[in-house]
């Protein structure tokens, strides 16, 4: 289970290294080898294989004459990268990857549960503050979060 808020750097080379606790998770549940992809907030998701194979299957089997299936289809498969781990703990990112993220050098990891995802620091402190200032403008719950008690 990936969870926290990591600040991470993007070397020269388009590598970054995968904080230890992330690690030790990738080494167990995929023999550290990840799918990273796009996603429409404009940040990249990264996957272990076996959580990859599941989500793919799902958008793959999502009817293909739908237009937003489709892009769906696009944006994600059509930019999944199969990635290892090197023996430094680093993941070397495409230039494409990197520059559909806008990531150039500081970085954000946050875990979200079977992903991690990474973010431009700048643009995830930005989407994380009007995320935060909407929550406050509004008082009205999806009905799915009605229940929810944290």
């Amino acid at each position: 289970m990936f969870r926290g808020a990591t600040k991470v750097t993007v070397d020269d080379k388009g590598r970054v290294v995968i904080p230890t606790r992330h690690r030790s998770l990738l080494a167990a549940h995929s023999e550290s080898r990840v799918v990273v992809t796009v996603d429409r907030d404009q940040c990249l998701l990264i996957y272990p294989v076996p959580e990859w194979e599941q989500i793919e299957q799902k958008l793959m089997s999502l009817p293909s004459l739908h237009p937003q299936s489709r892009r769906l289809q696009r944006l994600m498969v059509g930019h999944a990268t199969d990635l290892d781990l090197d023996s430094h703990g680093r993941l070397a990112l495409t230039a494409e990857l990197r520059e559909f993220a806008g990531i150039t050098r500081a970085g954000m990891l946050i875990g979200q549960g079977n992903k991690l995802e990474l973010w431009d620091e700048a643009r995830w402190n930005e989407q994380r503050d009007s995320w935060l200032k909407s929550e406050q403008a509004t008082t009205d719950l999806a009905t799915e979060l009605d229940s929810l008690s944290l």
